[in-house]
């Protein structure tokens, strides 16, 4: 048993603990291609929404496509949730003022229209790799207008490696 006397050091800054809990929640998704998961932070560094991407409630992920090429009925474009939708909609108050909301990938233009309404102030995001594409161009165009800001998750190169096993506590 460790004795000490003073505070631990290397523990998770904000950042890092609300990304790594976004990093998690994307473990949820079912989705073959890609996983994202998204968490909302208050001012006060409370968590109030978490989500990842997959098919609505009641909806069957066995029955619809995941499919990203193909006849649009046919992929899993139209009915897949984003996470970033799911962790609003999830989120346990109504008043998301003044929030920040963690993404692994950043949000395309529908997720940012949800983002907007919902009154996320901020938006941290790990990956940008469809910068260039029409979306992503839309969601920068609307968080530039709507004075929402945004900023990519500066890492140190951290890894955590969780143990579900219980075994060190």
């Amino acid at each position: 048993m460790k004795n000490s006397t003073q505070k631990r050091q290397g523990y998770l800054s904000w950042d890092e603990y609300f990304m790594a809990v976004a990093l998690l929640s994307a473990q949820r998704s079912k989705d073959p291609n890609t996983q994202v998961g998204a968490c909302v932070a208050t001012p006060d560094n409370k968590i109030v929404g978490v989500g990842y991407n997959g098919f609505p409630w009641g909806c069957s992920d066995d029955e619809l496509p995941w499919a990203r090429e193909g006849d649009l009925l046919d992929t899993k474009y139209p009915y897949v949730c984003h996470a970033e939708l799911n962790a609003v909609l999830n989120s346990i108050s109504y008043n998301l003022k003044g929030c920040r909301i963690y993404v692994g990938l950043f949000p395309c233009n529908e997720c940012t229209k949800v983002i907007i309404q919902s009154g996320i102030q901020e938006i941290i995001y790990m990956s940008d790799k469809y910068a260039d594409s029409d979306s992503v161009v839309a969601s920068k165009r609307m968080l530039a207008q709507s004075g929402t800001q945004y900023r990519q998750f500066q890492t140190a190169g951290r890894q955590i490696t969780l143990d579900l096993s219980g075994g060190d506590l």
